[in-house]
């Protein structure tokens, strides 16, 4: 065989892995490992969560420019890739092993965002990169820079393999003084940035310390603020670090995020969304540090994730006002576990759509401030009805194992008038929690209603609270049950039922 045919041949050999990896083929489902059994035994009726598929077609980034050396900008080559996937169809884009440094990526249709073992895409810290956009943020229609990944009236997409996802949001958080050690505190200092003039919480720069005194008080002030001042202090409006929004059949599946500059995962008016074996690891002092928020959702499992976060961890919402007007629904969360984070399970505090037919299981908070954490108040409304809990293990949990407040972020008042119930009144009602076990607590529960809307018929079973300075606390609920419920507390009431 003389050199040019051996040439050629090698071509040819080497060249039909690549052939036969972007040919379009039959449709094949992403692989994700859940199953039927995890809707066995529900108690409500919901409709088995469709499962994103995707083309035999697929691509890698490195054949559209990128450079997994940590110092090139891959923006352009990981959304070309994206682009390439969408025309044709749908299929896989590959982020092999490396560090992929990139600005925004915007994910589309009928793509599947894999990641290969040992693969760390790193957000940019430059907030240039970072567009002012119009989007939802704690509620509210509002300006915020571009999330580091978005996707908008997609259908059909998927983020899955194994690599890591970074924020960089060190780069955009304020930091309180009093959530630091003293050398912490000295270092995150000398390192730059800005202090504020009380000595107590730094700025990452000039333009955010500027945007915190002029958006200090009450009330969202952004519309008093012209877009050529907002460029300056661009570095206020942080993102989430995965928006999700207005899309269907989506798959979060096997890689990691961390370090988000807002909430760091927030679907949006989704329907049939998973996330499984998605770990997501925040500072515990970043401020909004949410794992994941789903808000306004339909058709939602949640299952096999790890979460440590900074603030709230597995938290469902449905906006603030009435405009929206979309439940949370139709939810499973299942063994799943928290580290640090305000609420290991939350619902709420914008509730506007309401929540329902939510179930929880197996799962394990360890050193989350509240275990169970349910909350709104008077002008959010929204009905949150047929909440079902069970099998609940925590540890170390230094305020509420279980707390349900409608007086989040207020206060009663003595002889305060009662208003008349209205659309703005948030109701809770049906709500069933069993086989609760908590070692170590500052206090096992605390229900507090409203005088004109009660917490209606909730029901605490089978639940053992150990080493609780405090016991159980009732105040405003209308149909309680509690039965078979120990608790181990030095207070010499261990429970106290007021206006019940």
């Amino acid at each position: 065989m003389n050199t040019l045919t051996k040439r050629l041949l090698w071509m040819a050999v080497c060249c039909l892995p690549f052939v036969a990896g972007c040919k379009s083929g039959e449709k094949t489902v992403s692989g994700s490992t859940i199953d039927d059994a995890i809707y066995q035994n529900l108690p409500f009726e919901m409709p088995k969560v469709q499962q994103p598929a995707f083309p035999a077609y697929e691509v890698n980034i490195v054949d559209f420019g990128a450079k997994g050396d940590g110092l090139f900008l891959n923006t352009k080559a990981i959304n070309d890739a994206i682009k390439d996937v969408n025309r044709h169809g749908g299929g896989k884009v590959i982020i092999p092993e490396g560090i992929w440094l990139t600005g925004p990526i915007e994910l589309l249709s009928n793509v599947n965002l894999y990641t290969e073992q040992n693969s760390l895409v790193l957000f940019t810290g430059d907030f240039e990169a970072y567009p002012i956009i119009a989007t939802s943020f704690e509620g509210l229609e509002t300006r915020r820079c571009q999330s580091p990944i978005s996707a908008m009236n997609a259908e059909n997409i998927a983020i899955t393999g194994y690599g890591v996802f970074d924020g960089a949001g060190d780069r955009w958080r304020p930091v309180k003084k009093d959530k630091m050690t003293d050398r912490q505190w000295k270092n995150l200092v000398n390192s730059g940035g800005k202090v504020d003039e009380n000595g107590k919480v730094w700025y990452p720069n000039e333009g955010a310390l500027k945007a915190s005194v002029l958006m200090a008080g009450s009330g969202d002030k952004r519309t008093e603020i012209t877009s050529e001042e907002w460029e300056d202090m661009k570095s206020w409006l942080r993102p989430v670090l995965l928006s999700i929004v207005k899309s269907k059949k989506i798959l979060l599946e096997g890689v990691t995020f961390k370090n988000s500059p807002s909430w760091c995962l927030h679907p949006l008016s989704c329907e049939s969304l998973i996330l499984n074996d998605v770990k997501v690891f925040n500072p515990w002092y970043s401020q909004n540090g949410d794992a994941l928020d789903v808000e306004s959702c339909k058709n939602v499992l949640i299952a096999n994730c790890f979460f440590d976060a900074g603030d709230d961890a597995i938290c469902l919402k449905s906006g603030k006002g009435r405009r929206r007007g979309e439940p949370c629904e139709n939810v499973i969360v299942r063994n799943n576990t928290v580290l640090h984070g305000h609420g290991g399970f939350v619902i709420g505090s914008e509730m506007s759509g309401g929540v329902k037919n939510v179930y929880v299981s197996e799962c394990s908070f360890i050193g989350t401030d509240v275990g169970l954490r349910f909350k709104s108040a008077r002008g959010r409304g929204g009905v949150v009805e047929n909440i079902y809990i069970n099998n609940i293990n925590m540890i170390d949990i230094p305020n509420d194992a279980l707390i349900a407040d409608l007086y989040y972020a207020a206060k009663s008042a003595p002889g305060e008038p009662v208003p008349s119930v209205s659309e703005e009144t948030p109701a809770f009602r049906n709500i069933y929690i069993s086989d609760v076990f908590c070692r170590g607590a500052g206090r096992a529960a605390y229900l507090n209603g409203l005088p004109e809307m009660p917490i209606e018929n909730i029901s605490i079973k089978n639940m053992v609270v150990t080493g609780a300075k405090e016991g159980i606390v009732v105040n405003k609920v209308a149909k309680l049950n509690i039965e078979n419920v120990e608790i181990d507390t030095p207070d010499q009431s261990m429970i106290q039922i007021e206006n019940t």
